[in-house]
C-alpha cells in the first residue's frame, strides 16, 4: 500500500541518496534535514531540465494545446519528485512507526490532490480542443463542453478519493454498495429529470436547430429558439410569449426548423383568385412586377406565379416569393396583399368573393 502512488510518480530516489546516508549513519536528524535540502535541489534542476528540452520539442509545433498541457504538467511533476524526497528523509529520521506512517500517507495524498488539479485542467484543455476540431453531429461540441467537463471532472475526483481511501486502507466496499443503493435510488425518483438530460445531451449533439431558429413545434405553434438548456428548450412565439418544453418532449416530437436547410430563406405563399374571363397572362405579370417592386423579397430565387386551380368562382393562384429570414414573412405578406389589392383595383381586375343571390318566390298575400 506504500507503493500505491509510487505507480504514479517518478522512481522512488531512496538509492540516490543511500551512499550519502552512510556519512552520517550515526546521525540520523541531520541525514533526514540534507535529504529535505538535496531534493529541493534536485527537483528544481531535474524539472528544469526535463521542461527545457520538451519546451524546444513543443516550439516546433504550430500548435499551442502541446505548451499549455506542458504548462499544466511541470507542477505535478515538480512536486512528486519533492514527495518522493520527503519521504526519504521522513524515513530516515527517528520518528514513530505510527507518525512515520501518518506522514508518509498525508504526503501521498498531497501527491493525489495535486495530480487531481493537473488532470482536471488537462481535460478541460483536451475537451476545448475536440469541441473546436469536432464536426456536426459529433457528442462533443462547443455546446456539451461544460457537461463533458462535469462528467470527467466528477471521474477525476471519484479517482482521486478511492486512491486516497486506498492510501489510508478504509475498505470501501461499504462506500461502494452504499452508493449503488443510492444510486438507484435516486435514478427511480429522478427519471424524468435524467430523461430530459440526456434528451439535452443528444439535441446538443445532433444541434436540429440553435439559438435564433424558427422551428414549428408538433401543436403548430411557432416560436423562435432563445436556449438550449441541459433540461429544457425555450421558445418566444410571435406574441412575445415565451414557452418552456422539456427537453424529452422535444426529442420525442416532430419539429419543423424554418431557419434549416442550405440557407435561411423563406417562401412566401399569396393566394388569390382571379375572375373567369380574366386577362391570366396580364394578372400574372403583374404579381410578379408587385413582388419585385418589394425591397424585402429576394432577387434570388425570382418570384413567380402557379396556376393551382380552377376554383368554384375563381382562377385560383399562388405568388411564390421568398425573403431572406423568416421572421419578416409576416410583414412581407402584408405589404404584398396590399400592393396587389390596390394594383387590382387601378387595373380593373375582378378579386371574386363568395356572393348569395336570395330569389323571392312570392310575396306573402297579407301584404
Amino acid at each position: 500500500m506504500n507503493n500505491l502512488l509510487d505507480t504514479l510518480l517518478p522512481p522512488s530516489i531512496h538509492d540516490f541518496f543511500a551512499p550519502y546516508s552512510a556519512l552520517f549513519a550515526d546521525q540520523p536528524w541531520v541525514q533526514g534535514a540534507a535529504i529535505f535540502l538535496v531534493t529541493f535541489l534536485l527537483a528544481s534542476l531535474l524539472t528544469w531540465f526535463i521542461f527545457a528540452i520538451l519546451r524546444r520539442l513543443t516550439q516546433k509545433t504550430t500548435t499551442y494545446l502541446d505548451d499549455k498541457l506542458l504548462k499544466i504538467a511541470r507542477p505535478p511533476v515538480y512536486y512528486s519528485l519533492v514527495i518522493t524526497g520527503f519521504s526519504t528523509a521522513i524515513r530516515v529520521m527517528p520518528l514513530s512507526e505510527k507518525l512515520t506512517q501518518v506522514l508518509i500517507y498525508g504526503l501521498k495524498t498531497i501527491g493525489v490532490l495535486v495530480w487531481t488539479v493537473a488532470l482536471i485542467r488537462f481535460s478541460k484543455i483536451v475537451l476545448k480542443q475536440l469541441a473546436w476540431l469536432s464536426k456536426k453531429g459529433r457528442f462533443i461540441q462547443p455546446q456539451t463542453v461544460p457537461l463533458f467537463d462535469n462528467l470527467v471532472r466528477v471521474l477525476i475526483i471519484a479517482a482521486a478519493i478511492y486512491i486516497t481511501f486506498r492510501i489510508w486502507g478504509i475498505d470501501m466496499t461499504a462506500w461502494l454498495a452504499s452508493a449503488g443503493i443510492i444510486g438507484i435510488a435516486v435514478g427511480f425518483a429522478a427519471k424524468d429529470t435524467l430523461a430530459n438530460l440526456f434528451s439535452g445531451v443528444f439535441i446538443l449533439a445532433d444541434a436540429p436547430y440553435k439559438i435564433g431558429d424558427y422551428v414549428v413545434l408538433d401543436n403548430g405553434q411557432r416560436g423562435k429558439v432563445t436556449h438550449i438548456g441541459i433540461r429544457s428548450t425555450r421558445f418566444l412565439t410571435r406574441d412575445d410569449v415565451e414557452i418552456t418544453v422539456p427537453n424529452s418532449i422535444v426529442g420525442n416530437s416532430k419539429i419543423v426548423n424554418q431557419t434549416g436547410g442550405p440557407h435561411t430563406k423563406f417562401r412566401i405563399r399569396i393566394k388569390i383568385g382571379l375572375a373567369y374571363g380574366s386577362d391570366i397572362n396580364h394578372s400574372r405579370e403583374l404579381l410578379v412586377n408587385i413582388a419585385k417592386s418589394e425591397a424585402e423579397v429576394c432577387k434570388s430565387p425570382e418570384p413567380r406565379v402557379r396556376f393551382r386551380l380552377f376554383g368554384e368562382s375563381s382562377l385560383d393562384h399562388e405568388l411564390l416569393c421568398w425573403v431572406d429570414d423568416p421572421e419578416l414573412r409576416g410583414r412581407v405578406t402584408d405589404k404584398l396583399s396590399v400592393k396587389i389589392y390596390n394594383r387590382f383595383k387601378a387595373e380593373n381586375i375582378e378579386i371574386p368573393y363568395t356572393k348569395h343571390d336570395l330569389y323571392i318566390k312570392e310575396m306573402p298575400k297579407n301584404m
